[in-house]
């Protein structure tokens, strides 16, 4: 079985990739609804959880753990994997590397939480991966929080977000990287935004093929999932036809619950 989680619904756009991948695999779903967002939460706190977290979908039956949040990622994936040895993670970073790859320019723009934007974890992956482009580290306040509420085309926000990308648009970025999972969500308001100047990058894909590479008998089941959440679990049942999740739907083991953790 795979576990798969999130500060709240935004992995599920990391879930469905893997869904996808792997039609066979038993899935479970964890929303820390909570305490979301983990965005401007302290690194300590997102820690915490995280290992809570790992600890009771290991509990759960997991033997395979997606930590489907580049702010847990960056704050807490090197403990979790500390505490969980015998577990195989995956876990979600911004695609600098292949943005920095396919660029045109030597320009891109990764897209973030407050937390990511200050990590070392994602100043190292600059380092490592695009060290010979320019890069635009964005922090977008309130954005994850826009996805949970399901707030997702009003005209003001398509308007924030084209002035948000202005001045790097304008400078010749061409590699927008949907630097959270919650921004999977938010393509179809940012497409029209960059289009014609940028391509937008998201790793959900590059993650279910890890997870294909990693799954062995982990992938191996009757296609089922459920959904857990630390709060207001209706919320997370609403988010699959809201967000045009299908595919997730239909493999439901039953509505999602409230999980102590």
């Amino acid at each position: 079985m795979i576990g798969v989680f999130d500060s709240g619904i935004g992995g599920l756009s990391v879930l469905s990739a893997i869904a996808q991948a792997l039609p066979s695999a038993d899935l479970v779903y964890l929303a820390d609804t909570a305490h979301l967002p983990y965005g401007d939460k302290d690194d300590a706190f997102i820690r915490r959880r995280v290992l809570a977290i790992g600890r009771h979908l290991v509990d759960q039956g997991c033997t395979l753990i997606v930590v489907a949040c580049n702010t847990a990622t960056a704050a807490a994936v090197a403990a979790l994997r500390e505490s969980l040895p015998d577990i195989p993670l995956v876990g979600v970073e911004p695609g600098v590397k292949p943005a920095a790859a396919a660029s045109k320019s030597g320009h891109i723009a990764v897209l973030t939480t407050t937390s990511t934007a200050r990590s070392e974890r994602l100043s190292r992956l600059i380092r490592q991966h695009a060290g010979n482009v320019r890069v635009d580290v964005l922090p977008c306040p309130g954005w994850a929080t826009r996805v949970e509420t399901l707030h997702l085309d009003d005209a003001g926000f398509a308007e924030a977000a084209r002035l948000h990308l202005a001045p790097t648009l304008a400078a010749g970025a061409d590699q927008i990287v949907l630097g959270c999972t919650h921004y999977a969500f938010l393509a179809p308001v940012l497409a029209p935004i960059v289009a014609g100047r940028a391509t937008l990058v998201d790793v959900a894909n590059a993650v279910a093929r890890q997870c294909v590479r990693l799954g062995g008998a982990s992938a191996l089941g009757h296609g089922g999932l459920r959904l857990l959440t630390t709060a207001h679990p209706e919320r997370l049942q609403a988010a699959l036809p809201a967000l045009g999740l299908k595919r997730l739907a239909v493999r439901l083991n039953g509505p999602a619950r409230l999980s102590a953790v």
